[in-house]
């Protein structure tokens, strides 16, 4: 299902907390980065914090420029963003600053938790989400029923910990603040547990006062049915890609990535590469590499169209060439048409042979895009 872009963002001292534990919240951040964060807040559409940072440091969760508020109003968008909570208890003070500054605001609990919520009389819509908390259906709701598309999640640590562990945060904000707190018991950014594997992408470093912006996203592709932040940045990358190619009449316009499963790109191609006028996306990515790559046997490909699985111009088609690289995951947009070959179902032969197939329709649209002129 469709959910919003989720970028997490956090200050943490040089030993990795978010504070220390006396009465007042530990200030990590500069002045001159607080107002980057309300930029950053500005831009989004709902704002995130758990029930815990709520009880720890009461937030009001503003845009404090009435400039930035106005030019949100100016573009038709409310002056403050949705201000959403999680607790499965719902069990929260009602005289919080979260329920009584800025505009809308949501809490999603589970059954039990949405009793007590209505019984503390809470100034929050209130939308259970079942027996327990579940963030892919949380985050489905966000898009789908409040029409969210970017969000920013600034806290705690568990939840940042929950989304990067199940691969649901787009991109990640940290401030590096030039102190010590060095208290065991102080709460950390991330607690200890599974992650996905591989090196995140830094995309911006920052120097901001006497504190330093890292930006990064998480590259490593998923290893199951449910696509993760990762699985759609590399399956956009594909539907781009797929805009490179000569044009043609009687051929889909493709493109393809091929990525290790620490999220390196191994090969990336497109139809009719390098002026070749029958070679496939997947072939042109594959080709690229040598077929004795260990690699390969753990690595995902992403490519904008279905894999072909008939095909008049080669021996093999590309779900073929696919199985027989020892690739076991696939990724797309868009299910192959019928209009040069009926019931293709390139899927379908990859998932007999035992590829994992994951197919993300919100993509369907960027991928047809280069192939209008052929489904008029």
């Amino acid at each position: 299902m469709p959910h919003p872009f989720v970028l997490l963002s956090a200050a943490v001292s040089l030993d990795g907390y978010l504070d220390d534990t006396g009465p007042e919240r530990l200030l990590l951040s500069s002045p001159a980065d607080f107002d980057r964060v309300d930029e950053v807040r500005a831009s989004v559409d709902a704002i995130l914090v758990g029930a815990g940072t709520i009880r720890a440091d009461n937030p009001r969760l503003l845009v404090n420029s009435p400039e930035r508020r106005a030019a949100r109003v100016a573009s038709g968008r409310p002056e403050y963003p949705l201000k959403v909570t999680v607790s499965a208890t719902g069990d929260l003070d009602p005289a919080a600053n979260f329920w009584h500054t800025g505009g809308e605001k949501v809490l999603y609990t589970t059954d039990k938790g949405a009793d007590r919520a209505h019984a503390l009389g809470l100034a929050t819509d209130v939308v259970p989400l079942g027996p327990d908390l579940d963030w892919r259906e949380l985050l489905t709701h966000l898009h789908e029923a409040r029409g969210i598309d970017r969000l920013m999640v600034e806290g705690g640590g568990t939840i940042h910990t929950q989304l990067l562990r199940q691969g649901l945060a787009d991109e990640l904000h940290l401030v590096l603040s030039p102190l010590f707190v060095g208290t065991p018991t102080a709460p950390r950014l991330f607690g200890p547990g599974p992650y996905q594997p591989g090196r995140l992408r830094l995309l911006e470093t920052r120097r901001i006062e006497d504190v330093v912006l890292m930006r990064y996203e998480p590259t490593a592709p998923g290893t199951g049915p449910l696509p993760t932040a990762a699985d759609h940045h590399w399956l956009r990358l594909a539907c781009e890609l797929a805009t490179q190619c000569p044009p043609s009449d009687t051929a889909f316009s493709v493109g393809a990535v091929v990525v290790a499963a620490d999220g390196t790109e191994l090969a990336r191609g497109h139809s009719r590469e390098d002026g070749d006028p029958v070679v496939h996306a997947e072939e042109a990515a594959l080709a690229k590499l040598a077929p004795t790559d260990p690699r390969l046997a753990s690595a995902t490909i992403y490519s904008s169209l279905e894999p072909c699985a008939h095909r008049a111009s080669r021996p093999k088609p590309c779900a073929r060439l696919i199985l027989d690289a020892g690739v076991r995951r696939v990724v797309t947009a868009w299910r192959e048409p019928d209009t040069f070959v009926t019931a293709a179902d390139g899927n379908g032969l990859l998932a007999a042979e035992g590829a994992e197939v994951v197919v993300i329709p919100e993509y369907e649209e960027r991928a047809k895009a280069p192939n209008s002129h052929l489904l008029a």
